[in-house]
């Protein structure tokens, strides 16, 4: 069975190919061998793919089992779900955390220069946050209670420009998620007590604040039930719609 990711890259290296052509043609003046798809477009499909995907260096979907971790992508590149190995017995468990070669061999190798601590309750939405600058890749888990993670593209040249991604963290299930530089991020505590821990790529800016409305109608993220109304800031229900901005700030990613 042949790949979707193979027949993406076939379509944009044949886009790519076509676009070419059509510059060399444009260069010298001749016509009538132009792509149908328009050539912006097919250079802009290409610069996405080619960035996300780094062509050569592209790592297959799909779980990938470092060892001490397993690396699942989530449907959104550079997303990621990450569950560690867990020793236990009648005594408890141990596992780790994080371990900076095994996850820089699955792709993810940002340094990460603080940490942060959470405690909320159930019904407490936090989100969906972003930093305009000092903009921060996040690697979040979940020490006490459950809460429903999402991140939220908000890259402007992505593939997956206004696309979120979901995930159940709990003490249980111990799972961890990356979210990428470049999103928004937001959690729904769903326990009566939920204790949140994130590393961060970048330090906390309180002047590069931002964020969109966790109901915004065009993201439309499907949160689950909690059990009962949402408890949110009085900041974030000031977040101007998605669809409102242009989220300049997060070309370069």
């Amino acid at each position: 069975m042949v790949s979707s990711s193979w027949v993406q890259e076939m379509r944009c290296l044949s886009l790519w190919e076509s676009w070419q052509r059509a510059a060399l043609t444009e260069r010298v003046g001749l016509t009538g061998n132009e792509p149908s798809e328009n050539r912006a477009k097919a250079r802009k499909d290409f610069s996405i793919y080619y960035k996300q995907t780094k062509f050569s260096e592209r790592k297959q979907r799909g779980k990938r089992n470092m060892g001490k971790f397993t690396f699942t992508e989530t449907e959104i590149p550079g997303v990621v779900v990450i569950e560690p190995q867990v020793f236990g017995d009648d005594r408890g468990y141990f596992m780790e955390t994080y371990q900076k070669d095994q996850f820089a061999a699955a792709g993810i190798d940002k340094e990460f220069v603080q940490d942060n601590q959470s405690r909320s309750t159930r019904g407490v939405l936090r989100g969906l946050h972003f930093q305009k600058n000092h903009t921060q890749g996040k690697l979040v888990r979940v020490t006490k209670g459950e809460v429903y993670d999402v991140a939220v593209d908000c890259r402007p040249h992505s593939a997956t420009f206004g696309k979120w991604v979901g995930v159940t963290l709990s003490e249980e299930n111990k799972k961890m998620f990356y979210i990428p530089e470049g999103f928004a991020h937001g959690f729904l505590v769903l326990s009566d007590v939920a204790e949140f821990c994130y590393k961060c790529t970048d330090v906390y800016d309180p002047t590069s604040e931002g964020g969109i409305p966790y109901d915004d109608p065009t993201v439309n993220v499907q949160w689950p039930d909690c059990g009962c109304e949402h408890k949110t800031s009085a900041k974030d229900k000031l977040h101007e719609p998605f669809a409102a901005q242009k989220f300049e700030f997060f070309e370069k990613w």
